[in-house]
Formats: structure tokens, C-alpha cells, sequence
């Protein structure tokens, strides 16, 4: 039985082995590959911190192992020995993790301040925000500005409004403006790999590139409310010829007043 618990710890590492090498294959650890410019970023990181993960779990379940069989094969009647411990080996495992964590925060500055930093923002996202994201109970309210001209922090007489659908150009850096309207949520697309808070009395500058056009998902990953679980939404990455037909028409729908223009004999008619 005491040869088991060493078998058993040296069985984990081998699962793990396999684990880290189906996954990918098998998308267990994304919903699909990534679909921005940023993902690819986002993603080497998470592999980077994926693979110190493993090695460092290897080698823990290894170790214990090999002390467990030590002392499953030990010879019950030789004399015990007892330790009061290692300096250096103390020494040792406090460096090691601290520089790895070292390693792990410098590497990643660089993508945290290519999200994050406003300076570092490409040319075309600072040129101005697409549109204002204001979340609310349970719902993404979408505020674009009248065609032809540039969204203000403050809604505008001409602006044009949807709910749930976010239109973004594809293959072009786009910002937009994240805020709620009541408590802290989470602007949250998976394949995009887009996550930003969204904080009472903050706007947010967020900015990001799709790839390809398509359907993406917008979820909110903070739980805000009994409802958090229906707060969906999806961003149609489209054309800029695209985008721009859909606020054409957007602001056609949003000025309609219902009244049928009278056909041109009638007026003449009734003159």
C-alpha cells in the first residue's frame, strides 16, 4: 500500500503531460482560436504561464513521489534520521518562485500597456470612439453618433441608439467607450478575448481589431443581478462600407415617425 501512494503521485504528472498536449487540439482551454489582434497576445501569455504551471507541478509530484517510494522501500529496521531543516534549501525555493513572478510581471507590461494605455493605443482607435457601451441591468445599451460626425462624451440631439448590438468595422483598430449605468459589470468577449470592467463613474476607453467578419458574443463576466446570466449581446464585425450602411440606416428607422409621405399629385391637388 505504501508503494500506491508513490505510483499515485507519479501517475498525475504523466495526466497532466497528456493534458496540456490534447487540450489545444481539443479547444478545452478556448472556445476557439483567437479572433483580434490582442488575443494573440493575450493567449501567449496564458500558454507562457500555462507551461511554468506544469513543469513546477511535474516536478512537485515527482519529488513527492520519489520520497514516498524512498520510504516504501526503506528498510523498517535501519535507524531514522530527522532533520531540522535546510537554509539553503529554504533559500532556494523562496528565490526561484519570487524570480519567476519577477519574470511573469515583466513579460506581461508590455501587453497590459498595449490594452490599457491610452498612448499606446494604435492612430486609427485614438482618432475617436466608434460608439459608447453604457451597461445596465441587464442589458448593453449601444450610443453611436450621428453619421458624419464625432461621438461626444454627452449624448447629442442627432445620436443614434441600439440595444444588444455592437457594429464594428473588421480589420480596423476600433475604440469604444465603456461605462454602466448602475452597478460594476464586465464588457466580456470570449473569442475576441476582450475583457474590460465597467465602472460607476468612469468612461472607459476600450479598443480592439477583429480579424475576420463574423458574429462574435458579448457577455457580461461580473455578477451583477439576478439577471447576469441573460446579459448577452453580440458584436457583428462588418465592412467600413458595412458599418456605415448600418447607421444609414439605423438613423432612417430612428427618425421614421410613421407618417406616410403623401404621393406628389395629392399636394398638388389640395394647393
Amino acid at each position: 500500500m505504501k508503494k500506491f501512494w508513490a505510483l499515485f503521485f507519479w501517475f498525475w504528472p504523466i495526466v497532466a503531460l497528456w493534458v496540456c498536449f490534447a487540450a489545444p487540439g481539443r479547444n478545452w482551454w478556448f472556445p476557439s482560436p483567437p479572433k483580434s489582434t490582442l488575443g494573440h497576445q493575450i493567449d501567449g501569455l496564458f500558454y507562457l504561464i500555462l507551461i511554468i504551471v506544469t513543469l513546477t507541478f511535474i516536478g512537485t509530484e515527482a519529488a513527492l513521489g520519489y520520497v514516498l517510494w524512498r520510504g516504501a522501500t526503506k528498510d523498517a529496521s535501519g535507524k531514522a534520521w530527522f532533520s531540522h531543516g535546510s537554509h539553503k534549501l529554504e533559500i532556494i525555493w523562496t528565490i526561484v518562485p519570487a524570480f519567476v513572478l519577477v519574470f511573469i510581471s515583466l513579460t506581461q507590461l508590455d501587453v497590459l500597456a498595449d490594452i490599457r494605455v491610452l498612448s499606446k493605443f494604435p492612430d486609427e482607435a485614438k482618432k475617436g470612439a466608434l460608439a459608447e457601451v453604457t451597461a445596465r441591468q441587464f442589458e448593453w445599451r449601444i450610443r453611436y453618433p450621428k453619421p458624419g460626425t464625432m461621438l461626444m462624451t454627452d449624448p447629442q440631439p442627432g445620436d443614434l441608439y441600439f440595444v444588444n448590438e455592437l457594429h464594428v468595422p473588421a480589420a480596423v483598430p476600433t475604440m469604444v467607450n465603456l461605462r454602466t449605468q448602475d452597478v460594476q459589470h464586465a464588457f466580456f468577449a470570449p473569442k475576441l478575448r476582450v475583457k474590460q470592467d465597467a465602472v460607476p463613474g468612469l468612461v472607459i476607453p476600450l479598443w480592439f481589431e477583429i480579424e475576420e467578419a463574423g458574429e462574435y458574443e458579448l457577455l457580461c463576466a461580473e455578477l451583477c443581478g439576478w439577471g447576469h446570466y441573460k446579459m448577452k449581446a453580440r458584436i457583428v464585425a462588418d465592412s467600413p462600407k458595412g458599418v456605415s450602411e448600418y447607421l444609414t440606416r439605423l438613423e432612417a428607422e430612428q427618425n421614421e415617425d410613421g407618417v406616410a409621405e403623401a404621393p406628389a399629385g395629392e399636394e398638388s391637388a389640395e394647393e
